[in-house]
Parts: C-alpha cells; sequence; structure tokens
C-alpha cells in the first residue's frame, strides 16, 4: 500500500522542466537553490539553479551519447577537492550541508555533472587545443610568483547584473580589442568603470601578485607594459586590467597564499558605515557589532586565494589587516569586507607538466562555453 503524501510534498516531486527526455523536479530546484546560498552564488538562487540543472542534464545526455562513465573513485576525490575549498573533506561538508536541509545525493549530482562534463569537453577538443612552448613559458613565469613580485596596474570595472552578463561581457570585449596605452585605457575607465578608482583613470597602488587569485594574476603578467587584459569575469562585474609596471625579486621563493576576512552586510547608509568604521579595528570588533543581528549578517572565512570568489578577491588584494572595503553590494546591503589576516606559505614550483595541463584547462573552458550553447540551442527544453 503506497500513502498519500501531503500535498506541498507531492509537489516537489513534479516536473518543473523536461530537458529533451530528462526531468527536473520542483525539488530537485529547491535542492538546488540552497546549495547555491550556502555557496553564495550571485543572482536570484531558483533562477540560478534551474538554469544550473538544464546544463546538468545536457551534460548528463551528451556524456551518454559519448559513452563516457565515472566510477566511484573518481566521484569521491571530486567531492573531496570540491570540500577541500572550505578545508573539509566531503563526508564533513556533506554533515554540514545536511545542517542546512541539503541532501547528500544533491552534492553528488552537482559533482558528478561537472566531472562528466570535464571529461566530454577533453574528449571533444583536446587534439584541438594548440598549447606552445611560449605559452608555457609566459604561464610559468606567472606560476612562479616571488615574494616581492608586485604590479602596478589600473583597472576598468563593468557591472553586470542579473541577466546583463552578456551585454557587459561584449562591452568589456570591445574595449579590450580597441584600447591601447595608458591615456586611452585611463579615459575609457573614466567613461565606463563602476570602481572608486574611475575618477582616478582606473589607477591602482602596486599590489603584491600573490595576493591576486592566480587565474587573474597570470592574465595581468602576461601583458605587455600598456596592454590592455582580456575581460575576466568576476560575480557581478567584468574587469579589464591594463599594466603600468611590474617589481621583481626573482631570488625570492614561489609562495601561496591563505586569507581570512569577515563580511558584514550592513545598511547602505554612510552615516552607518563610518560608525562601524570608527568602532571596529580588527574582525573580532565586527562581532560586537553584528550582536543580535541574524547570524549570516556576518561570516567569517579562510581560504587559499584561488578559492575567494574573484570579486572580494580584488577587494581584499588592497587591504592590509584591519583595512575595509565597502566596495561591493548585495541584496540591498553594503557588504563590509575586512581583512583579518593573510598567511604566506613556501611551495615547491611546478613542473613544466603541470603547468602545461593549467594552460590546456582554460583554453578548454573558453571552448566549453560554446560547446554548451550547441547543446542547448538543439534541445527541446519545456514546461509541464
Amino acid at each position: 500500500m503506497v500513502l498519500a503524501l501531503p500535498v506541498s510534498a507531492q509537489d516537489l516531486f513534479t516536473p518543473r522542466l523536461y530537458v529533451n527526455d530528462r526531468v527536473i523536479t520542483n525539488y530537485e530546484v529547491a535542492q538546488r537553490a540552497l546549495f547555491l546560498r550556502v555557496l553564495r552564488a550571485p543572482g536570484n538562487p531558483e533562477e540560478e539553479a534551474l538554469k544550473a540543472l538544464t546544463e546538468d542534464r545536457l551534460r548528463q545526455t551528451e556524456a551518454e551519447r559519448l559513452g563516457l562513465t565515472l566510477s566511484d573513485e573518481d566521484l569521491m576525490r571530486g567531492m573531496n577537492e570540491f570540500a577541500s575549498r572550505a578545508n573539509l573533506t566531503a563526508e564533513q561538508f556533506v554533515a554540514e550541508l545536511e545542517k542546512a536541509g541539503i541532501a547528500a545525493e544533491t552534492f553528488r549530482d552537482f559533482v558528478a555533472a561537472g566531472l562528466l562534463w570535464r571529461q566530454a569537453v577533453r574528449a571533444r577538443f583536446l587534439g584541438q587545443v594548440p598549447i606552445s612552448e611560449v605559452d608555457v613559458d609566459r604561464a610559468l613565469e606567472a606560476s612562479a610568483r616571488p615574494r616581492a613580485l608586485q604590479v602596478l596596474a589600473s583597472e576598468l570595472v563593468i557591472p553586470a547584473p542579473e541577466g546583463q552578463e552578456d551585454a557587459a561581457m561584449a562591452r568589456a570585449q570591445e574595449l579590450s580589442d580597441t584600447l591601447s596605452g595608458e591615456a586611452a585605457f585611463a579615459s575609457a575607465a573614466r567613461r565606463f568603470s563602476a570602481a572608486p578608482t574611475a575618477g582616478a583613470g582606473g589607477r591602482l597602488d602596486w599590489l603584491p601578485l600573490a595576493n591576486l587569485p592566480a587565474a587573474i594574476a597570470q592574465k595581468i603578467l602576461a601583458l605587455d607594459t600598456g596592454e590592455v587584459s582580456d575581460p575576466i569575469a568576476v560575480p557581478g562585474a567584468v574587469v579589464l586590467f591594463l599594466l603600468r609596471d611590474v617589481a621583481m625579486d626573482t631570488k625570492a621563493e614561489p609562495l601561496s597564499v591563505s586569507v581570512e576576512w569577515a563580511e558584514f552586510l550592513v545598511p547602505d547608509d554612510a552615516a552607518e558605515i563610518a560608525r562601524i568604521r570608527a568602532a571596529a579595528d580588527s574582525c573580532t570588533d565586527l562581532y560586537t557589532q553584528a550582536k543580535g543581528l541574524p547570524e549570516d549578517r556576518l561570516t567569517v572565512t579562510k581560504a587559499g586565494i584561488d578559492q575567494v570568489p574573484g570579486d572580494v578577491a580584488l577587494e581584499l588584494a588592497r587591504l592590509d589587516r584591519g583595512e575595509i572595503s565597502t566596495a561591493l553590494t548585495r541584496g540591498g546591503y553594503r557588504r563590509l569586507l575586512m581583512l583579518c589576516g593573510r598567511e604566506q606559505v613556501v611551495e615547491p614550483p611546478p613542473t613544466r607538466d603541470q603547468i602545461r595541463e593549467q594552460v590546456i584547462n582554460q583554453k578548454l573552458e573558453g571552448l566549453a562555453e560554446g560547446y554548451m550553447e550547441e547543446l542547448r540551442s538543439a534541445a527541446i527544453i519545456r514546461e509541464p
């Protein structure tokens, strides 16, 4: 005998969308939306969840067509790799998700779809990705980030609100293709940039390269003086950089950086922000300011710089311990970011083969976007 579920529970398992012959249920959308909230992903959680699940169905269908499979060992390795970004094992990460009402299957399905897609992209494009020794040399130079290596750069930040990401990327690509030299870049920054540096033509002070995520650092180091980077997508924006100068200490050892920072969501009110700035000289002081507020208003996170969201990493790169940035917003709040600490860890330099693999993966990421668009265009996607 099958017991009747309450109407609300029944609704959870009804189809929300069909992607070819695959179903996405309301339950899956609700679960993925919760997962995205935990990850602090940008955009509307439910809309982004439906979009991501649609792409996952397309990835799974393509993997089946290509005869690709995933072993239990590969899946567990992928889950552990993802969980390590939060300094947790897969089991610990699942336990934390379950506290938020997120099933273990939601995490497993998310990781499995990504791993299968990686296989599919490599199967289709690997032989078509040219990698020269010059590419590897440049990447090696960028990866061996010495302690004293600093860059003098200018930035141009184009807002990319939800639903306008493609237009922002197109504008950034046009500027990247047409701007040449610091004067032209500065003029464009004053006109188009949403960063606080816009009035100064986008000019930044010297930045230690190790404070930046490796992907951004490599793009900047690959530039010649006066050259403009390709567009770099970060949550809520697209960024261009112009390289003005580099200072290097070739005797310094390569290092990695981990950062600890606080994010305090505060009212977008200048007087309130000024009050908090005056009252808080350290991350510990922010706990006093957040007393009585919902727990999610103040979070303190520690992670390797490459695991920090790009928009946050760019702000933290400019801060010293105890300093505050209020350049970012979320959901009507001003995101007050304070750097709690920054640690430098000496690492062995990567091998040439490891660098070659990184360069290949970067190039495959660009091809994967077009691949997904092909699958989406050919799919039959419909509501019940």
